[in-house]
């Protein structure tokens, strides 16, 4: 039986296009939007997250943009929780809502459901000793060997993230990929998957372009703003922690802009690596006619 409500998710590399054919989608089926970019819950940080602006929302309602503060914690298990709670309401009254995904793991929890992955304090204590005692490497290197699929998916250079998957390979025996591989939780809605692709100089070059307008439009200034609080996990990202580097003295303007820009082609990488795994996405490449995308939604 074909269910009466419908999520439509646009995934795609960073600097393809999803914001702007969200706004197209939302106007047409009359629908929010739903943020799964985890860079873009953190209201004090606008610029390096490319996050709508008012102007580009054109009057769509928005969930999960500027929705915490840097300074509080969140995770995507709350993150699946909240967003099915936002979809019910959203369903009391509209048929159709949009999610649009640059954090694969964050649309997965909607999409999919997320495993109940088993934590161990003393394991992730004597991780964080390790890590602090002898660096990033070694981890990297211990997660490579244990759980070469996740190592190849995930940001390597994300402490939290590589010290989290060490603590589960650790404490269970197990890899941290199959926690991640159990049956898929059925959601009262159909979903509807739109992947936005182009050839891969493209969207390299949109990300360079994209990195100078950030700097343009005060993107020094923005992590001047957050620079005291440059040790929380939700500014362990591109295009802050290369600046921080770069108030610190360790880079100079230029090389911490060019590192930006390698370290954002390499995420656009990643989120491909992840995004065509999923053999239910319908692929288009822009600049796809409108028409032709919604066709294949209402046909699916």
């Amino acid at each position: 039986m074909a269910k009466e409500k419908h999520l439509i998710v646009i995934v795609g590399p960073t600097a393809i296009g999803k914001t702007s054919l969200s706004i197209k989608l939302a106007k047409h089926f009359n629908c929010p939007v739903l943020s799964a970019d985890s860079r873009q819950f953190f209201k004090e940080i606008a610029i390096g997250t490319a996050k709508p602006s008012e102007e580009e929302m054109d009057g769509v309602p928005h969930y999960f943009i500027d929705s915490l503060s840097i300074q509080e914690d969140y995770n995507v298990g709350k993150f699946e929780e909240d967003a099915l709670i936002i979809l019910q309401e959203i369903f009391l009254s509209n048929d159709y809502a949009i999610m649009v995904g640059g954090s694969g793991l964050y649309v997965d929890a909607v999409c999919k459901g997320i495993d109940d992955i088993p934590k161990d304090d003393q394991t992730r204590k004597q991780l964080m000793y390790e890590l602090e005692k002898n660096g990033i490497s070694t981890l990297q290197e211990e997660l490579k060997l244990l759980d070469p699929e996740h190592y190849d998916n995930m940001n390597i250079h994300n402490p939290h993230r590589l010290v989290r998957a060490l603590e589960v390979c650790r404490s269970t025996g197990r890899t941290y990929t199959s926690f991640r591989k159990n049956q898929v939780k059925d959601r009262p809605f159909e979903i509807h998957k739109i992947g936005l692709n182009a050839d891969r100089e493209l969207v390299y070059e949109n990300i360079n372009q994209r990195v100078d307008l950030m700097m343009k439009n005060g993107l020094l200034e923005e992590v001047r703003s957050v620079y005291p609080f440059k040790d929380f996990n939700s500014l362990n990202t591109v295009g802050y922690k290369e600046l921080f580097k770069y108030i610190d003295g360790t880079y100079s303007l230029e090389e911490a802009v060019e590192l930006i820009k390698k370290n954002t082609r390499n995420f656009a990488k990643r989120q491909m690596t992840w995004f065509k795994r999923d053999k239910e996405t319908m692929w288009f490449e822009p600049p796809t006619p409108l028409m032709e995308i919604i066709n294949s939604i209402e046909s699916s």
